[in-house]
């Protein structure tokens, strides 16, 4: 990331980029930056979107191959194209290779294969950025710089409270902060009890407390909330599938924690963050033992079973799941 605000700053930039990772935010405000920095605003002659995954490579190649109108540099952005993952285009991997001065490719996808040709060919003629999810103590620097902006304060415990109800993506905490200075436009800064009023639990934290309250035995807590998901339109089987998920990913930490594994290591694997591995995710696995655990996953794949069989309605499937898994 350093490289890339290095570039704007000095004016001097690759012929490529690649802006990759599970931090949609990140990639785009970078790719948002190369654009404004390398071709005016208003230039739309030079600045060209390809999208999606029916990007006709020709085209672009052309594209690429044209002198600027008028100006020094043409931009060129390909979005959630898939050319990084699979075989790669040929007529791609020699384009980045001999691509002329004067155009510069920026990249934007959600997944790459590292051992791909056309990735190879991009770190060796220009720069690929993994824009991943960050850590604790950046997300709260970064808060403190949004409200500062809006000549807001926040209170540390209120700031605790924002992160876990919005978790680690940027975007969601970006909104959520919008929300709080809307609703508390006239006030000077936030406390927790603004942000438990004003500000929206994720789906995965729901259901992260959802299976705290199985883990507790508390059988009405679990309910409740299950309930809420269903009043707020979210479908039964994606509730079910992200129980599953929640309960495959405390048995992977559970299984490596009582190996050794460091915490590094466990994050890497699972692809958890690591501030919610430490905070949420350690502690839970520790409340269940491991045959409990692989009960539970058990009883999910039933569930879905008996739910796409027919032999069960998938409201009352889950519900059955939640009543079993939490029974004392």
């Amino acid at each position: 990331m350093k490289r890339i605000a290095a570039d704007i700053k000095n004016g001097s930039f690759c012929g490529v980029y690649l802006l990759y990772g599970e931090e949609t935010y990140l990639v785009k405000q970078y790719r948002d930056n190369l654009k404004r920095a390398i071709a005016p605003e208003d230039d739309a002659m030079n600045c060209s979107v390809y999208s999606g995954k029916d990007i006709d490579v020709n085209e672009l190649a052309d594209m690429a191959e044209t002198m600027p109108f008028f100006a020094d540099r043409r931009v060129i952005i390909v979005e959630n194209s898939g050319f990084f993952k699979g075989a790669a285009n040929e007529r791609l991997v020699e384009l980045i290779k001999n691509l002329p001065e004067t155009s510069h490719l920026i990249f934007s996808e959600a997944e790459v294969d590292k051992r791909g040709k056309l990735y190879k060919a991009v770190t060796a003629n220009g720069y690929a950025a993994l824009c991943e999810a960050q850590d604790e103590a950046t997300l709260k620097r970064w808060v403190m710089s949004l409200l500062k902006k809006e000549d807001k304060r926040i209170t540390a415990d209120a700031l605790n409270i924002l992160l876990d109800k919005t978790g680690t993506s940027m975007e969601n905490i970006r909104r959520e902060v919008e929300k709080l200075v809307c609703y508390k436009y006239y006030d000077e800064g936030f406390t927790a009890q603004d942000v438990e009023e004003i500000c929206t639990v994720q789906l995965q934290n729901r259901i992260f407390d959802m299976v705290e309250a199985v883990a507790a035995k508390d059988r009405r807590t679990a309910l409740s909330l299950y309930y809420d998901l269903i009043a707020l339109k979210e479908a039964p089987m994606k509730i079910l599938a992200l129980i599953a998920r929640q309960f495959n990913m405390l048995l992977q930490v559970k299984e490596m924690r009582q190996k050794g594994y460091p915490e590094s290591a466990i994050a890497q694997q699972t692809g958890l963050n690591a501030y919610y591995l430490k905070k949420k995710y350690i502690p839970q696995a520790a409340r269940f033992e491991l045959p409990q655990l692989e009960n539970a996953l058990k009883a999910c794949v039933e569930a879905d079973e008996n739910v796409k069989t027919g032999k069960m309605p998938d409201n009352l499937s889950v519900e059955l799941i939640i009543i079993g898994l939490s029974a004392g």
